[in-house]
């Protein structure tokens, strides 16, 4: 009973300086006034925070606000540069590691090739990445506070075990632990997609809005779903698998077992494969020319009025279209979000989805309904560190670093 009761104690200090916190970082510069008025917290709880948070040096004191008669308020601004984080994005074939303050301010990175035949392999690689980074950027770090990691596959984002990866056999890899033990400090492990749009929200594209939907076409398909402003996750932790909706019953072999699915026909590897087909076919294309034929050219020849690559990308438009119909109709987002080298032809495949969003999803939900490219998409590690964010903002991350 007494375990449970100290247990709860520190839940709501955690959820307090949270609240606290997040209205400084979020609303700052800011009076204690206003934090207590917006918060609903005793001007006297409002004041103990705010001093451990100085004293952490997490958050400063700026210049006074104008008087409005008796005390003059001051106000304040979180403190971020004195903290560093190191954010891993852990891609099939390579590997990108950067280094915040927590603003997100990129302080320095580097990226390499990275291949990995199993969970050993994977581990091993990523120790010695991350100490190489470490020592060397010794010159520039400061206080180290967190690890973020993203990469693709299924993970229980509460322990940091990655459940499942597409191109590896993992069991029960827990990743978050492995890095903590090795490093001394706390790390976050998610889904790289579902990073993604929770960077989209905090930084770029949906930060005006509390319900998104990311979609991410690249070597799958997949999508981060927002609601009220946190990562959507459903039973197991996981949702968003939109590239496993089926399109097409008679359609090609995904590899999750089923046909047809969006990722056969709306993944950068299906289109690369599709004009390949046609292109072998005869079709007079300016694709015919390249020696390596990726989404990108395919993307270029289509801006560049290029029949073939124009019809190619308008069907992936149409199938990705069909598909977000559906989850529009599932859960009646402020935003789409599309990531991917696909936007380089947004002209072309934004209209093609639109239309079929128009006519397949109820018209209350996609009248005025915006459908933008990522802003953060070249920034591969933003997702990691949105991990790290989130857990500044929730308290978790916030709470360890004022209990050091």
């Amino acid at each position: 009973m007494t375990g449970g009761q100290i247990g709860n104690v520190d839940l709501v200090k955690q959820l307090n300086s949270a609240a606290v916190y997040r209205l400084i970082d979020l609303q700052g510069p800011i009076s204690r006034i206003q934090v207590a008025d917006v918060s609903q917290l005793a001007p006297a709880s409002v004041t103990k925070i705010t001093r451990q948070l100085l004293e952490r040096g997490l958050i400063k004191e700026v210049a006074q606000q104008a008087s409005t008669g008796g005390r003059r308020a001051i106000s304040l601004t979180t403190e971020s540069a004195a903290f560093h984080s190191i954010a891993v994005r852990i891609g099939r074939n390579y590997i990108e590691i950067t280094l915040y303050d927590l603003s997100g301010t990129h302080i320095t990175g580097t990226a390499h090739p990275f291949s990995y035949s199993d969970q050993q392999a994977l581990t091993d690689g990523l120790i010695e990445h991350i100490q190489n980074f470490i020592n060397n950027n010794q010159n520039v770090m400061k206080e180290l506070v967190a690890f973020g990691i993203a990469l693709p596959g299924l993970v229980n984002p509460e322990h940091g075990i990655v459940e499942y990866m597409p191109h590896i056999d993992v069991h029960d890899f827990p990743l978050a632990d492995i890095i903590n033990k090795q490093f001394g400090v706390i790390c976050f492990v998610g889904n790289d997609i579902r990073g993604l749009a929770l960077a989209e929200h905090y930084f770029g594209a949906s930060r005006d809005c509390k319900d998104s939907i990311l979609v991410s076409v690249h070597h799958g398909t997949g999508a981060g779903i927002i609601v009220n402003g946190q990562v959507f996750l459903g039973y197991n932790r996981n949702v968003g698998e939109i590239g496993h909706i089926q399109i097409d019953p008679l359609g090609d072999k995904c590899q999750c077992g089923n046909f047809g699915c969006l990722e056969t026909v709306a993944a950068d590897p299906a289109v690369v494969k599709h004009v390949q087909h046609l292109l072998d076919q005869g079709y007079p294309s300016s694709l015919q020319e390249l020696e390596d034929l990726t989404m990108p050219a395919i993307c270029d020849a289509a801006v560049k009025g290029d029949a073939l690559a124009t019809q190619a990308l308008i069907r992936v438009g149409n199938q990705l279209g069909k598909a977000l119909a559906m989850t529009i109709n599932l859960f009646n987002p402020q935003k789409i979000i599309l990531a991917g080298n696909i936007t380089q032809a947004q002209d072309i495949v934004f209209p093609a989805i639109r239309r079929c969003v128009e006519t397949q999803s109820l018209s209350k939900f996609n009248q005025g309904l915006p459908i933008v490219a990522s802003e953060l998409y070249n920034q591969p590690t933003i997702g990691a560190f949105s991990m790290i964010k989130r857990a500044m903002l929730n308290g978790v991350l916030l709470q360890r670093l004022l209990e050091d």
